[in-house]
């Protein structure tokens, strides 16, 4: 829309306001719970009008002369470093931090270079910047100054969003920042995190930020007892996905066949657990509550190893977790716990659907979103009775006590010899996803948007 003033060659012109939304997670070639909440918080975005650019980082410098040489190396991948880096560079950022700021550089795009997985997203952004290295010359700046890094931009947006709390910040607008949990401090032996630098850098940037975002009541809880800082400085927006639409519209005899012929799997003959192999998932007793259930229904655990993971990988390998079954005269051997190494989306969405039920009972989630994914697919679903976990599953799932072994156990046998309780818990779930629709969670993003920027729109005199 354009308005004339004064004259034929004074115009106003309204344009969507500017958000930066910082994505790190987002190109990162294995699927992250903080992945799906940027891409679904651009997607929103998008679609309620706002003009989003995308802050990525790039793992070599780019080419200033070339700007196809840019956009391959950014795409590549891989991480190049010189001389100056090592004898130049990098001890003078250690020594100095980044006292002149962060520098970013708009990502070329040429149309010709074929794409990786993670770049599937640009259609959403109008540029692409990306800055080298920035979360590690983030740090390290905090670490030098006890302050956040400035990141440098040819003109500021209307408003900049991290997606995670990483110590950087836009001068020149509002800055937000969501910050999903504090998994670090509650369960301090969960995670590799340097726990100083979590929370000293969490306070600042809770002390600096115009507004902070999190994603349950129990993370708002959380951050507010670590944190001094007013109530009304944090927002909950909980979180939403949506899932392609052809995947939903595949009949069941696709998912049928998928998982048999892909897995050797059959519709409802077997459990799922689904995510990272890491201490805070409780992957470790939920396999000897699996054992001790006795169960003839395999185990079927879809995910990337996280840290600490051997000893779940070693009870994988366990002999009583090997069985054998006679087909077309021949003898084959069967792994009752099977590891699935993140299996592609369209797999994942059919591993689902398909399972007898999903278990899922972490000892800590800021929001929990195998939960709610597995509740708008139609399973059943097991999981925790802490953290924010309730929030998200309501009455919908069969609640355990994660630590205790016993209460997994008899949970897991219910779910395995009641078909009328799966019947049941696959209705509740269905009702209780309706509570985290991407419709419900964009009303949440706009309030929230539009209580820092007011308008949608700004008017730019031209001419």
């Amino acid at each position: 829309m354009a308005t004339r003033v004064g004259g034929p060659r004074t115009e106003i012109i309204t344009v969507p306001k500017k958000i930066l939304l910082e994505c790190f997670n987002l190109a990162l070639p294995k699927g992250t719970g903080i992945k799906t909440y940027a891409l679904t918080l651009a997607k929103i975005a998008r679609s309620l009008g706002y003009d989003i650019d995308a802050l990525l980082q790039t793992n070599s410098h780019l080419s200033t002369k070339d700007p196809l040489l840019a956009e391959i190396a950014f795409h590549e991948g891989v991480a190049r470093s010189n001389w100056r880096d090592k004898f130049v560079r990098n001890p003078l950022e250690i020594a100095l931090g980044k006292p002149f700021g962060i520098k970013t550089r708009a990502l070329p795009n040429s149309g010709f270079v074929a794409h990786s997985e993670p770049s599937q997203a640009q259609h959403l952004f109008s540029r692409q910047l990306a800055a080298y290295r920035f979360t590690t010359a983030a740090r390290r700046h905090f670490w030098r100054h006890r302050e956040l890094a400035t990141l440098r931009l040819d003109a500021p947006p209307d408003l900049f969003h991290a997606t995670h709390p990483v110590p950087i910040r836009v001068k020149g607008c509002p800055n937000i920042y969501t910050v999903h949990d504090v998994i670090p401090m509650r369960l301090p032996r969960a995670t590799l995190d340097n726990k100083k630098y979590f929370l000293n850098s969490l306070r600042a940037i809770c002390a600096s930020a115009d507004h902070i975002v999190t994603v349950s009541e129990c993370s708002k809880r959380d951050i507010l007892t670590l944190i001094d800082m007013p109530e009304d400085k944090i927002s909950v927006t909980y979180q939403s996905v949506a899932f392609p639409p052809d995947l939903l519209a595949r009949s069941q005899d696709d998912t049928a066949a998928i998982l048999h012929n892909v897995y050797g799997l059959e519709p409802q003959g077997y459990f799922l657990y689904f995510g990272a192999l890491e201490p805070k998932k409780n992957v470790s007793r939920l396999i000897d509550a699996y054992a001790a259930s006795g169960s003839a229904a395999p185990l079927v655990i879809a995910g990337g190893l996280g840290w600490s993971y051997e000893a779940e990988v070693e009870q994988m390998k366990q002999d009583k977790f090997s069985s054998w079954r006679i087909a077309q005269d021949r003898i084959h051997r069967e792994r009752k716990v099977r590891h699935l190494d993140h299996p592609p989306l369209s797999h994942l969405v059919a591993l689902i659907r398909g399972a007898r039920a999903v278990l899922f009972p972490s000892l800590y989630e800021g929001f929990g979103l195998p939960v709610l994914e597995a509740m708008m697919l139609g399973a059943p679903v097991m999981t925790s009775n802490l953290s924010s976990l309730p929030e998200v599953a309501g009455e919908a799932t069969l609640m355990v006590d994660p630590y205790d072994l016993d209460s997994m156990t008899q949970a897991i046998k219910a779910l395995d010899h009641d078909a009328d309780l799966r019947a049941d818990l696959v209705a509740r779930g269905l009702e209780q996803a309706k509570k985290f629709t991407p419709e419900i969670y964009s009303e949440r993003v706009s309030t929230l948007y539009r209580k820092l920027l007011g308008d949608d729109v700004r008017r730019v005199a031209t001419g």
